[in-house]
């Protein structure tokens, strides 16, 4: 990966604030004209630095009162295994965030829910089905203290 300047920093930074700026306030803010800054902002998609843009939706407004961490151990480490169930978790709604582990546990799941009841549904008729899980723990966040958001661009 090549280094960002200054500009494509400011960029970055900017539309990792507020997305949905036009090109013209994007432009001004980092001190370009419109076309070198739609060019710029293009290359930064197209070589895969920008992802992609969405709203980041309030999980209370949406009615989801219980967010999860559901460490998973495995019962084998085959790659057939750990593709059916890596295929599975991403089907699941309810998983907003999955991560493959090193240490004592394989995986690291962020599961969201309406209640502890539909919680503990989750779990036991989905979670607890995927293949090759041998072991469940489960913490429950009692209060988010920050939130994924904006990534660190530097030179």
């Amino acid at each position: 990966m090549k280094p960002f300047d200054p500009t494509d920093q400011s960029i970055l930074l900017a539309l990792q604030r507020d997305a949905r700026q036009t090109m013209a306030e994007l432009a001004e803010h980092v001190s370009l004209s419109q076309s070198p800054c739609w060019r710029r902002v293009r290359q930064l998609e197209d070589s895969g630095v920008i992802e992609g843009y969405q709203a980041r939706l309030s999980r209370k407004h949406l009615g989801y009162g219980v967010t999860g961490f559901i460490h998973l151990q495995m019962e084998n480490h085959t790659a057939e295994i750990a593709a059916a169930f890596e295929r599975e978790v991403v089907a699941l709604p309810q998983v907003v965030a999955c991560h493959n582990l090193s240490g004592h546990y394989d995986y690291l799941i962020e599961a969201i829910a309406t209640d502890l009841e539909a919680f503990s549904t989750l779990v036991r008729n989905k979670i607890r089905c995927l293949p090759g899980v041998k072991e469940i723990a489960t913490s429950f966040s009692l209060k988010e203290v920050k939130a994924a958001g904006s990534l660190p661009v530097t030179g």
